[in-house]
């Protein structure tokens, strides 16, 4: 489908056939991202793993994203911080007995200090602060005019200005204060291999490494993960109201296995069948994005007999195609049922399910996010009716 927003021209992709032909078939020329005022503003020049163009710095940000910062290992290494934190939530709950909690808040709280203490070592006095002018960013972003007068006749230029002002003063203090630190040796080497901002100075040190990575680059790799990967831990609540039974057996299915532990613990989570078909049900109708990050034509192309030009837009509506009616039956309602014995997974082999994207642009913060968000769903089932 071609949409026109003003002077800006959008391909928007809700079929799994085409979105394959944009993501899989043409995927090296589809791999760019287009420019975005507050991508080029806030995450500086675009240098973020997000948003940087298609080319070898964003190679080297993906290999050093997968091999040092969200390795199985590095994942492995935040367990203890994974459930020493909902340990708290399922704490503060129970202590609010007979009271109403906002259980959204208490969430998008626990993904923060999660990500906080991953990404530096510990939780972070600016954390919620920082996550809070993120979300500022990303409500001005959904007004990207590319006319420059526009920009600065609705002030989204200067407002974008200021807030990034904001977010690099904090995260100028934050790698300040681990610069001094590592100076003064008093980090611990635990802290030194576990945390993400450390792991990212020792690598700017590193004279082997293709690309050199600049303090900015580190600021923008940084906001990337407390912004995206906080998306991806936020996902994941059993959204079943007319159905309650499925709530039921997966609460039953959960206590079944920890019963006799008497506590959760992931190691398990291999047994929990039923349990995973409803997270990937649950991201199916729900996906973390309900529309991908924008693509950009690289070059000229023809898909499906038509004329894609170069610098072209292009969104792929993760909602619309999770819902297809063509390739899921009854695709609108909640069946955990369709995932058991299924081959599909998340890493966008299957274009009809694609909530953490496919291709060159997939995320890869896929397996963090869904190790937090299977811990923190199964104690609340675990320990709550």
């Amino acid at each position: 489908m071609h949409l026109q927003l003003g002077e800006l021209s959008n391909i928007v992709v809700s079929s799994p056939a085409v979105a394959k032909e944009f993501m899989k078939t043409h995927d090296d020329i589809f791999a760019n991202r287009p420019y975005l005022l507050a991508s080029r503003i806030v995450s500086y020049d675009s240098t973020d793993i997000a948003f940087s163009p298609y080319g070898s710095y964003w190679r080297q940000l993906i290999k050093i994203c997968t091999q040092e910062l969200l390795s199985l290992t590095r994942i492995q290494s935040f367990k203890f911080i994974r459930e020493k934190e909902v340990s708290n939530l399922i704490e503060t709950i129970a202590s609010n007995e007979g009271s109403v909690i906002n259980l959204s808040k208490l969430i998008s709280i626990l993904a923060n200090v999660i990500t906080s203490r991953a990404a530096f070592g510990k939780k972070s006095k600016h954390g919620q602060a920082f996550v809070s002018t993120l979300d500022a960013v990303i409500q001005l972003a959904h007004f990207y005019p590319s006319i420059k007068a526009l920009q600065v006749i609705t002030g989204i230029k200067a407002k974008l200005e200021r807030l990034q002002k904001e977010i690099d003063t904090i995260l100028s203090s934050i790698i300040k204060e681990h610069k001094e630190s590592k100076l003064m040796n008093m980090s611990s080497p635990s802290e030194a291999r576990e945390n993400l901002l450390n792991v990212l100075l020792n690598l700017q040190e590193n004279k082997d490494l293709e690309l050199t990575l600049t303090d900015n680059n580190i600021k923008a790799v940084v906001a990337w993960w407390k912004r995206y990967i906080i998306i991806n831990c936020g996902v994941g609540n059993v959204r079943n109201p007319e159905k309650p039974k499925v709530m039921e057996e997966t609460q039953a299915e959960v206590r079944s296995v920890f019963d006799k532990k008497g506590y959760v613990d992931e190691t398990d989570f291999d047994q929990l069948k039923y349990f995973k078909a409803v997270v990937k049900e649950t991201q199916r109708l729900h996906p973390p994005l309900p529309l991908l990050l924008p693509r950009e034509s690289s070059e000229r192309c023809k898909i499906n007999g038509y004329e894609i030009p170069a610098k072209r837009k292009v969104i792929i509506n993760a909602w619309e195609i999770g819902r297809d009616p063509n390739y899921w039956s009854e695709a609108d309602k909640f069946k955990p049922e369709r995932f058991i014995d299924s081959s599909i997974d998340y890493r966008g082999t299957d274009f009809a399910y694609i909530p953490f994207g496919a291709g060159r642009r997939l995320c890869p913060g896929i397996t963090f996010g869904l190790v937090n968000t299977e811990l923190r769903l199964a104690n609340l089932l675990y320990h709550f009716d």
